[in-house]
Order: structure tokens, then sequence, then C-alpha cells
């Protein structure tokens, strides 16, 4: 798995890293499968002093990619909300790919009379 994690007009500094580490183990632990993992921290120049720290993940997947964002006035709860986005995401496409697993009609067996 390889993971990027990277800021604009910001320095992520190693306790960021390391928060967004612990939170993407959340997400890893539901679903093995991720190829590779891109976290982009944002801090927005805007005149607006609210919503402007933004998180982003794009989540590569065997078959699919996961894109999440997320804004707020603080950064970790902008990160605690996208990783909560980003589980309910992972763990719909894991039923989804674990769904298409359905026994055929020719091994069902029919009961005798």
């Amino acid at each position: 798995m390889n993971l990027t994690i990277s800021g604009h007009h910001l320095e992520v500094t190693p306790a960021l890293r390391e928060y967004v580490l612990t939170k993407l183990d959340r997400v890893t632990r539901h679903f093995d499968q991720v190829v590779d993992i891109n976290v982009l921290l944002t801090v927005e120049k805007q005149k607006e002093k609210e919503r402007r720290q933004r998180a982003e993940v794009t989540l590569h997947v065997k078959g699919r990619d996961i894109f999440v964002e997320n804004s707020h006035e603080d950064l970790y709860a902008a990160i605690d909300q996208l990783m909560d986005k980003l589980d309910r995401q992972v763990c719909r496409h894991k039923d989804k790919v674990q769904d298409h697993h359905h026994a055929s009609a020719k091994r069902l067996e029919v009961p005798a009379r």
C-alpha cells in the first residue's frame, strides 16, 4: 500500500501525519485490498473564516477509486468527519464486491417430495 500525505499552503507536521495514519487504520482494517492512498490537507486562502480547512482522500482499491473531501474550521475535525465518510464508502464498496458471490440456481438443493 502506497501512502502519500501532502499539504497545500500548510506544512504537514509529524503530529498531523500520525493523526491521519491512526485514522486510516480504521479504514484499512475493514478492507485490506487498498492499493494506493493520497491525502491532501489544505488551508484555503479565503476571506470567510469558517470552513477554511479542507481534507481530501483518494483511495485506490481494486476495481474502483474512492474520493472523499470535507471542510471544517478545525483541520482535525475535518479529518475526523472525512474518515467517517470514507469508512462508510469503503464498507459499501466491500458489500458490493462480496454480494456477487451468490450460489447458482443449479447448486441450490431442491427439497425431495
